[in-house]
C-alpha cells in the first residue's frame, strides 16, 4: 500500500520538525532531511502498529483518506499562504 502524504518542515530552535497532517505525525531531526527521514519512520511505525491492532482502515477512514478500488485515496488538502496586517 502507498500512501501520499504532505510534508511541512520548520525550525523551532535547534531542530527541524516535520509533520503530516493526513496522519497528525510529526518528527523532529538536527536538519530537514532527518527530520523527514524520522517522520517516515513514525508514520511507517504508526500505520503497522493500526495494522496489527486492526484498526488501519479506520484510522484511514477518519483522516479523510477513501478506499475506491482497493486503494486509498489521499485526502484533499490545501496549503497556501497569506498577508495579514498587524
Amino acid at each position: 500500500m502507498k500512501l501520499f502524504l504532505t510534508t511541512k518542515i520548520w525550525r523551532e530552535g535547534k531542530h527541524y520538525i516535520a509533520y503530516t497532517p493526513e496522519l497528525d505525525v510529526a518528527s523532529q531531526g538536527g536538519n530537514p532531511d532527518r527530520a523527514l527521514e524520522r517522520l517516515r519512520e513514525a508514520v511507517e511505525i504508526f500505520l503497522e502498529e493500526t495494522k496489527r491492532r486492526g484498526t488501519l482502515n479506520e484510522v484511514l477512514g477518519q483522516a479523510g483518506f477513501l478506499k475506491k478500488n482497493r486503494r486509498w485515496e489521499t485526502p484533499q488538502i490545501s496549503i497556501s499562504s497569506f498577508d495579514v496586517a498587524v
